[in-house]
């Protein structure tokens, strides 16, 4: 009896070793395929491709602008919040597309009315919204605070497997800034310091190091800095300053970008007048350049290239 009890029980730790063998070969196998989950959600680690012909929603402008760039024109997106409506440097590209509402209010009966194939949202922004975003469609999450749009516009294309579209456009790109650094530089002078100033309603702001138009001003088109300009925090996009210390900056040449509302362009206007500016160095060699904000402001593949694109316009007059 002994013996075929010990018999019985060998069977039954076999059968029971076999059984756990499957379970983590199913494991295995679902983790190596993402896709292949029930869940309807995809993080950027998951890495899920479909197809560049489906039904798409864009819940972030920049998203939105990524897409254009690989080609792929988005059902639906959400819109500009102080504009209400699509970004100008790329609206004709959007026509006929869905409006989904702003980032930070989206219209969810657009979304569903929408019956998209797949969404994608900007985790910052959105996250907190995933649940309700997949009860309408498979979506994806991409962190846009997270690398460079380099970064983005290849984890995006690797959704929609348009790798080589990507990396076409990003060599385009940097073929562009060195170019237009060259034009820049025969102007200017090779060891040029340049600084960039925003004009809002209700400030003046030296732009820093830091996105959107640090990395494209001082990485991309490699332009020295003016004085003070590496001393403002890398946290932090800009400084405000008041115009008794634009001197301290010693800029050879000044970019300039006025906010949207007559506010912010009569406050320039009056900065014009003042003897602090017309004293300036740069004013002086008439070095100042009016840039277009919705381009070098706007943090996206597309939005970088066409402000090489504007900063080329410029230096080729």
């Amino acid at each position: 009896m002994k013996k075929i009890t010990l018999a019985i029980i060998s069977m039954m730790l076999l059968a029971i070793l076999a059984a756990c063998g499957k379970s983590n070969e199913s494991t295995s196998s679902t983790t190596a395929n993402p896709a292949a989950t029930s869940d309807s959600t995809q993080s950027e680690s998951a890495s899920p491709t479909h197809s560049a012909d489906a039904k798409i929603a864009s819940m972030s402008i920049h998203i939105t602008n990524n897409l254009l760039a690989l080609g792929i024109t988005p059902a639906g997106s959400v819109i500009g919040g102080d504009l209400k409506d699509f970004l100008p440097h790329v609206a004709d590209r959007l026509e006929g597309v869905t409006k989904l509402g702003v980032v930070t209010d989206p219209d969810m009966e657009a979304v569903l009315g929408l019956k998209p194939d797949v969404i994608y949202i900007d985790k910052v922004y959105s996250g907190e919204d995933l649940p309700k975003f997949e009860k309408i469609a498979p979506t994806l999450t991409i962190d846009m605070d997270s690398g460079t749009w380099r970064d983005h516009l290849t984890r995006i294309a690797e959704h929609v497997g348009r790798e080589k579209e990507a990396q076409d456009f990003i060599q385009d790109y940097d073929a562009k800034a060195e170019r237009v650094s060259g034009l820049i530089k025969e102007q200017l002078g090779e060891n040029a310091k340049v600084m960039a100033i925003r004009m809002t309603a209700k400030e003046l702001r030296v732009m820093g190091t830091k996105r959107p138009l640090g990395p494209i001003m001082f990485e991309d088109l490699k332009l020295k800095m003016a004085d003070g300009v590496e001393k403002i925090p890398a946290s932090d996009p800009y400084q405000v300053i008041s115009k008794e210390v634009l001197p301290d900056f010693d800029a050879d040449a000044i970019f300039v970008i006025i906010s949207k509302g007559n506010e912010a362009k009569s406050n320039f206007e009056e900065l014009e007048k003042n003897p602090v500016w017309k004293n300036l160095k740069a004013v002086k060699n008439n070095h100042v350049y009016m840039l277009d904000g919705q381009k070098w402001l706007d943090y996206s593949s597309i939005g970088q290239s066409m402000a090489l694109d504007d900063a080329e316009q410029l230096f080729q007059k």
